[in-house]
């Protein structure tokens, strides 16, 4: 099988869902109850047992097998940088880093992103930069609700603050990310086309190497004008 040879996500919908911002809406008015679980608040306390309670935080948010966590904390060695996934699967193949080389200021974390981003959120904390890195699109029309920016958690991924990075090989999902970004702050959020130079996933790499475009999008969203 050919390394490079990913495709771009398919489906029907073929420019920003049409149902998009009535949900955005909804959500930023209606408040998320859903229970949370008691694992996931372990997870929560766990990853701050190596903070400082000084350093700046980080959060890579799907972390995958954690290649991106442990380059952004190698970027920045002044920042706690917590990577989460889902899959403790994914998180436990983080080669080729050996325990020896890995960076001290950070921590991976097997959590629901749900659940862990309204418990950053309840707690107060605030973010100084929050990478969502190739997320699932969900790509078909009736999955709008799962892709993050129409999900009931997104008032609380604006809660924690900072500057927030979304990629994505498929530009709907950044383009949807923008207007839902632009309902809820009152401003304009641009994203556009990028030359990954140095992937920070390995979804990344593989994306760029078979050729695709990649779309970025960042916003502080502790800018007040």
């Amino acid at each position: 099988m050919s390394y490079a040879n990913s495709r771009i996500p398919e489906s029907a919908q073929k420019g920003v869902h049409e149902h998009l911002a009535a949900q955005v809406r909804t959500h930023l008015v209606n408040p998320f109850r859903k229970p949370i679980t008691g694992a996931n608040r372990t997870a929560c306390n766990n990853a701050l047992i190596g903070w400082d309670g000084r350093a700046p935080i980080i959060l890579d948010a799907g972390c995958g097998v954690g290649h991106s966590t442990i380059e952004l904390a190698r970027a920045f060695p002044d920042h706690w940088v917590i990577g989460v996934d889902r899959s403790e699967d994914r998180l436990q193949r983080r080669k080729p880093y050996p325990e020896a080389l890995m960076p001290t200021n950070m921590v991976l974390v097997h959590a629901n992103l749900v659940d862990f981003w309204r418990l950053l959120a309840d707690s107060g904390l605030r973010l100084a930069r929050h990478y969502i890195l190739y997320p699932n699109p969900w790509p078909k029309i009736g999955h709008l609700g799962r892709r993050w920016p129409a999900h009931p958690v997104f008032p609380f991924i604006l809660r924690l603050g900072g500057i927030l990075e979304c990629r994505s090989n498929w530009s709907i999902y950044v383009a949807e990310f923008s207007i839902a970004l632009e309902l809820a702050l009152g401003r304009s959020v641009s994203w556009g086309v990028f030359e990954a130079t140095s992937p920070l996933t390995p979804f990344e790499r593989k994306y760029r190497d078979s050729g695709q475009p990649l779309y970025r999008l960042r916003v502080d969203l502790d800018m007040t004008t």
